[in-house]
């Protein structure tokens, strides 16, 4: 990666996504630019403003308003670097929204899916074309991401799927909550199920279209698993935090292959865990958690 890079990151005033702007920030160069993004504009300005003069920062951080429901504001964004820089170096989507264990998950299912797959789609639509060789983008998912946490019936809507096919599948699954036909469909009742493992379905399909060109030039498109983060979206969710990391914690390791001098085949497209590709057919559906959880 050269010099002058361009970074992003999305939801990122608090949690994972502020900890890797801090690394970003200490870790890339004084003529580099790191966009501290989110929908809040005081918490954006506040948090960029804080990273800007923390005493290991190094690249220039600047605030960056940005709702990634918006597909219109996503697309501005990646219309305006393009203007103003001509491409982009990292993009890391990592919006999430907050849903509680007590919360309905019917309920907050436009939401859930809004943030974390409508926004990786548009993300990969707008920023993917701007990325410049030797570039990084990622998504943040988790381990729940691979194929085999879902009910074996829906295995064939993601499985080798283009971009196209996802998005009608995840449109697919909204509708059958609606419509009260998604458990008979086999669909879990816990969103975050299903939306990682289309998160990581999206990555793997524009991945498949590019993977030899990237290769070529040492760019780097893949979803990562930061692991347990001690954060207040997912502080809920867990009685036991004793080996939970911090937000700071969970950022080296993808900092680590944001920043790595090569690429390794064998992560591109994956979902990446501690720098290691999980096994995309791997995982057994939730069903026991699925019954503790309020549909």
């Amino acid at each position: 990666m050269t010099t002058s890079r361009i970074a992003l990151v999305t939801g990122a005033n608090q949690g994972l996504g502020r900890a890797l702007v801090e690394g970003l920030a200490a870790r890339m160069g004084p003529d580099d630019l790191v966009l501290l993004t989110g929908r809040n504009r005081q918490r954006v300005t506040d948090a960029a403003h804080e990273v800007a003069h923390a005493p290991s920062t190094r690249a220039r951080v600047e605030a960056a308003v940005l709702d990634v429901t918006d597909t219109d504001a996503v697309a501005r964004l990646a219309d305006d670097l393009r203007a103003r820089h001509g491409g982009v170096d990292v993009v890391v989507s990592n919006a999430v929204a907050r849903v509680l264990p007590g919360d309905s998950q019917s309920a907050r299912a436009d939401e859930f899916i809004d943030v974390s797959n409508s926004a990786t789609h548009a993300v990969l639509r707008s920023f993917g074309p701007l990325l410049r060789p030797g570039g990084r983008l990622l998504v943040v998912a988790s381990s729940l991401g691979t194929l085999g946490h879902l009910d074996a019936r829906l295995h064939g809507l993601f499985d080798e799927a283009s971009l196209d096919q996802v998005e009608y599948a995840v449109e697919s699954w909204r509708s059958a909550i609606h419509h009260g036909r998604a458990t008979e469909q086999g669909w879990p009742l816990w969103l975050n199920v299903p939306s990682k493992v289309a998160q990581v379905a999206a990555v793997r399909a524009v991945a498949a279209d590019r993977r030899e060109r990237d290769l070529a030039s040492g760019t780097l498109l893949a979803a990562v698993c930061p692991g347990m983060v001690d954060t207040a979206t997912s502080r809920p969710w867990f009685e036991d935090y004793s080996h939970a990391q911090s937000p700071e914690q969970a950022a080296a390791a993808v900092l680590d292959l944001i920043l790595a001098e090569r690429v390794d085949p064998a992560l591109y497209g994956e979902l990446v865990r501690f720098g290691e590709a999980l096994d995309w057919h791997s995982g057994t559906p939730p069903t026991e958690q699925d019954r503790l959880l309020t549909p």
